[in-house]
């Protein structure tokens, strides 16, 4: 029989041995260092003050009294070291890392996870919680393909339900794109507190824009006659997305219609006209620039009408000009001013 163990080489007590205790001392200190391995630090000069029953991985090149024990564990005991050779499938916790590592026969190396697992919650340098049940911290995320492409699903469980992907600044959502409480995609805005959609595709296929600036703006009565070089404006929206407003009133009767963002608007003016003796109608933008100026004729009924894209600022508000003389005939469909908003 041999006269140590196979797996912890810790030495058999003898027949006929004397000071049989040494032998069984011995093999007890080998079992505490090695039951619940814990690493300290992997070393190549042994510290200066180890604690008793410490245990350091020896590094490349060690010196001093590890001198030739690469890739021993070094354990601290009864004021001398003791050094043990691992084996395949030793553990040990690595303190200085955090990390426990398995020995593979050649180095320690971080225990591997299973192929097909299940966890109820994984956090990637991050916490997660009940809701975040998975929970990632990092520059970038790569999802590659395994074959000739890949696809992210994101499944809800009923119309009415969402599945999406939010955005956050400081862990307010500002943007939202997806499935948001039907079977439309959208994507959806918000300046912090109030949520808007910018782009709607219904399951047929069709595009809408909802909060798109767009207005159909006319002044209620069936006729007046403008005072010239006076302006006028409007008194009802019968179209009013993304924000048109009527503001303050003009001298010429009407209000004001308020450009409600920045950017480049297809414009389309109509006028009719009841009888002239002569007349002028102008779109003013800031009551000073003239954008539209369409001349009438002398005489009897008539109908002007133009078009044309124009850039304007948020808070840009838009009137009638006249000049001459003309009878105007009021109401939808009649004198009107129509706008839409292209970028």
């Amino acid at each position: 029989m041999a006269d140590t163990t196979a797996n912890l080489n810790m030495p058999f007590i003898l027949p006929s041995q004397a000071q049989k205790h040494v032998t069984h001392n011995e093999a007890l200190l080998r079992l505490d260092a090695l039951v619940h391995l814990t690493v300290v630090a992997e070393l190549a000069t042994p510290p200066g003050a180890p604690a008793e029953g410490a245990c350091y991985l020896v590094g490349a090149a060690p010196t001093g009294a590890w001198a030739g024990k690469a890739g021993r564990i070094a354990s601290w005991q009864d004021g001398y070291w003791a050094f043990l050779a691992p084996r395949t499938g030793w553990r040990a916790w690595f303190a200085a890392t955090e990390k426990l590592k398995v020995f593979s026969g050649a180095l320690w190396q971080d225990i591997p996870l299973p192929a097909t697992g299940r966890l109820d919650q994984l956090g990637i340098n991050a916490t997660p919680d009940g809701t975040n049940r998975l929970a990632l911290s990092a520059p970038a995320s790569l999802f590659n393909h395994a074959g000739n492409g890949h696809q992210i699903k994101v499944n809800k469980a009923a119309s009415a339900d969402t599945a999406s992907l939010l955005f956050q600044s400081n862990w307010t959502g500002y943007a939202e794109m997806g499935l948001a409480g039907n079977t439309e995609f959208s994507v959806k805005v918000s300046d912090g507190t109030s949520w808007r959609t910018g782009l709607s595709i219904s399951p047929a296929g069709q595009v809408s824009q909802p909060n798109q600036p767009a207005a159909r703006a006319y002044r209620t009565g069936t006729n007046f006659t403008p005072t010239a070089g006076q302006q006028s404006g409007f008194t009802t929206l019968a179209l009013a997305h993304g924000g048109f407003s009527l503001s303050a009133a003009v001298a010429g009767g009407g209000s004001r219609i308020i450009a409600p963002a920045t950017g480049l608007y297809l414009v389309a003016l109509n006028v009719a006209v009841l009888s002239s003796s002569g007349h002028a109608t102008s779109l003013m933008l800031n009551a000073t620039q003239t954008l539209i100026a369409m001349n009438g004729i002398a005489g009897g009924a008539q109908i002007q009408s133009a078009t044309g894209i124009f850039s304007f600022s948020a808070g840009d508000y838009l009137t009638l000009g006249h000049a001459g003389t003309a009878q105007l005939e009021l109401g939808a469909g009649k004198t009107e001013l129509s706008l839409a908003m292209l970028s």
